[in-house]
């Protein structure tokens, strides 16, 4: 017994030593990247199967290049079409780039990884696991969802490859809810961009061959910024700009998005675990009269993540904060709407593995149409959610408060 709390103490501190270590070297190596402003038409999609239509069929009417990334690309029905479609246009002779997280994607075999490289596909993995940080580098992972096709088509948002995002997973978690945009006009060029960069970052392949310097060193962001693409992409109507983070960078962008409010905010997250600073910011906003409303799922998708929300919900809700529980299926959509001014639709949580750990991307839109079409969707989702009070989560619980306990011990990872 003795041997064994000696060997449970060793872990704990190998643990803590390996994720302060790997963070402090993974922030020494962060830089902000953020495009300009630009003007590009936006197309949202709410519904998988929708979403899943429309874009096989811009991948089967690719005529020259496909460029994808994708956290979660799974081993069912849909993966296999979808996986089957990029090596027929490989065979075509079309560059195809796949770019895959390396956890998410571990039902992506490596017989299918072979079958795809013989097509013609190029396969590469982001955020490996690897020495000398094992436990911190399995923890950030590249979150972002990406999809250039011909140079003139983007997507982007929180929809991955699997059959749950079809409405063919698990009862409780049908139909899945979720926010997407298919893009055209000048944002595809900065989109193609972000996709290089996070490409050489895996590869240490120079797809940007006019930068200076050998392959392998750091990647020039200044140098990257001035890049621009021979796409023929004409201006959209609504001005946006994306902005692609990691470690500690989306709480920054955040925090500024609060302090921007003057009447209201709105948002949706299929998981609520704020850090202690956004949620100051919170309490502050709703303080100088703020209009707050969060949307979340009724049912959850992990264990504990429910539970990890309600001790952040209780001190919001008494300062006047309104929840609400989407009930029609699972919500997993991640918006961010500030009055008219501007709407974020991407990839990030409201969670702090978005916030200090993954890599994500954002498409903040500055556009009141847009907004206006973002709100009337919220709206419909709010009529099939359920209200939450504060008197439901202030009646005692013994299992969820045990639950609520060990959520805030592991916050950081759920």
């Amino acid at each position: 017994m003795k041997v064994l709390g000696i060997c449970i103490f060793l872990i704990m501190i190998w643990l803590i030593l390996d994720f302060s270590l790997g963070r402090k070297q993974h922030l020494s190596r962060v830089s902000k990247r953020e495009t300009p402003f630009l003007h590009s038409n936006f197309e949202i999609f709410t519904n998988g199967k929708e979403l899943i239509h429309d874009y096989f069929n811009s991948l089967r009417q690719a005529k020259k290049q496909i460029h994808v990334l994708f956290y979660i690309v799974k081993n069912d029905a849909i993966s296999k079409e979808f996986l089957t479609i990029l090596k027929e246009k490989a065979l075509e002779g079309i560059e195809v780039r796949l770019l895959l997280d390396r956890l998410g994607c571990l039902k992506v075999k490596q017989a299918v990884v072979k079958e795809l490289r013989q097509a013609g596909v190029q396969v590469a993995f982001s955020a490996p696991v690897k020495l000398p940080f094992l436990f911190y580098s399995a923890q950030v992972r590249n979150h972002r969802k990406i999809s250039v096709i011909d140079e003139n088509i983007g997507y982007l948002g929180g929809f991955n490859i699997g059959k749950e995002y079809i409405d063919a997973g698990p009862p409780k978690l049908r139909p899945w809810r979720d926010y997407h945009v298919k893009i055209s006009g000048e944002g595809v060029n900065e989109l193609q961009k972000e996709f290089l960069l996070d490409w050489q970052h895996a590869t240490s392949e120079d797809v940007f061959l006019s930068w200076p310097g050998p392959v392998g060193m750091a990647v020039n962001w200044e140098a990257a910024a001035e890049l621009t693409f021979p796409l023929g992409c004409r201006m959209g109507a609504s001005r946006h700009q994306f902005i692609a983070t990691e470690a500690n960078q989306l709480e920054k962008q955040f925090i500024e998005l609060i302090r921007m409010a003057e009447k209201e905010i709105i948002i949706g997250t299929p998981y609520f675990i704020p850090s202690r600073e956004i949620l100051d910011e919170l309490l502050a906003a709703l303080k100088r009269g703020v209009r707050l409303l969060v949307v979340v799922p009724y049912y959850a998708d992990h264990p504990l993540v429910q539970e990890a929300s309600y001790r952040f919900f209780r001190r919001l809700l008494r300062e006047g904060a309104v929840v609400y529980q989407y009930k029609n299926g699972f919500y997993h959509a991640k918006t961010f709407v500030v009055d008219d001014k501007v709407c974020d639709v991407g990839t990030a949580n409201f969670d702090k593995r978005s916030l200090y750990l993954n890599k994500e991307i954002n498409c903040y839109i500055y556009d009141s149409v847009f907004i206006t079409r973002l709100k009337a969707v919220l709206e419909k989702d709010i009529q099939d959610s359920e209200r939450l009070s504060l008197e439901t989560l202030e009646k005692p619980n013994l299992l969820r408060t045990v639950k609520e306990a060990t959520a805030y011990c592991l916050s950081y990872f759920l």
